[in-house]
């Protein structure tokens, strides 16, 4: 049986900000540009010490460096500007549901499991997969603390990921991930690209090892259905436009087209 993280790792950074947060510590300051990072990263070390991360993770702040790369992907997002036909010519649909197919195929225990206890159906799920990293062909290149430090020390959406370096500091602090641990630019991880205030919430242990680790297939797609589950997916209803379910597909991805696509391929994985 899938085991879930005893509540006490499963508080949301937001809850912890509230529980740790002392009112005279200052908010950290931001920047549109790389020339306060390094002054920057030691206030926002004395948040999160108060917001009660560890030597671990602090250490692991102070490592980080500024990462153009994901400043640069933040800046030139294109997806929300793709017709749907376009979107799933650029990602490659019709690969994603062959394969998808052969996936389900193959391990038709695994994805049964993961519906009884979840509620959400393989396709989903397999789509998602195959949408995030080609089935984990490819995870990410990009230092993930680095990366969600810079878009948290960036003006442009601080309050927006802010809880989520929290959250990749406190997975650093109980060994989930490490300073070096890779992932996507804008410091997504895993199979499925959790951003860590999420992988930190609702990180799931699949395989039963008594660790969450989203790098292992298992736990990230235990983990997949475990967000949805608790986003609001109701088992054994719809997720296509107009049904319950794809309000509850919109919580994985802001991009409309995204949000579609997920529900056409999973469609088709599922039939």
């Amino acid at each position: 049986m899938t085991a879930v993280l005893p509540h006490a790792f499963r508080l949301s950074a937001a809850v912890l900000i509230s529980l740790f947060l002392p009112a005279m510590v200052e908010a950290a300051s931001c920047s549109d540009t790389s020339g306060g990072y390094e002054a920057w990263k030691s206030e926002m070390a004395a948040e999160a010490k108060a917001e009660g991360v560890g030597k671990r993770g602090i250490a692991a702040l102070m490592a980080t460096s500024y990462s153009k790369v994901t400043i640069g992907a933040d800046r030139n997002q294109k997806s929300f500007k793709y017709s749907l036909d376009k979107f799933l010519e650029v990602r490659g649909a019709e690969t994603i549901i062959s394969q998808g197919r052969k996936r389900k195929a193959n391990n038709p225990e695994f994805y049964a499991a993961l519906e009884a206890q979840y509620g959400v159906p393989a396709g989903v799920l397999i789509a998602i997969h195959g949408m995030e990293t080609a089935f984990g062909g490819f995870m990410g290149d990009t230092p993930v603390v680095s990366a969600i430090a810079t878009l948290t020390y960036d003006c442009r959406r601080s309050d927006f990921f802010r809880p989520h370096l929290i959250g990749a500091l406190l997975l650093v602090d109980q060994g989930s991930i490490s300073s070096e641990t890779l992932g996507a630019k804008h410091g997504e991880l895993g199979h499925t690209q959790f951003l860590p205030g999420n992988a930190f919430t609702y990180g799931v242990d699949g395989n039963g090892d008594g660790a969450v680790d989203l790098y292992d297939l298992s736990d990230a797609m235990a983990t997949t259905a475990n967000y949805l589950r608790q986003k609001g997916w109701k088992p054994g209803k719809g997720y296509q436009e107009g049904e319950p379910n794809f309000e509850v597909i919109k919580e994985w991805n802001a991009a409309k087209v995204y949000e579609q696509a997920i529900a056409l391929m999973g469609a088709r994985i599922d039939g």
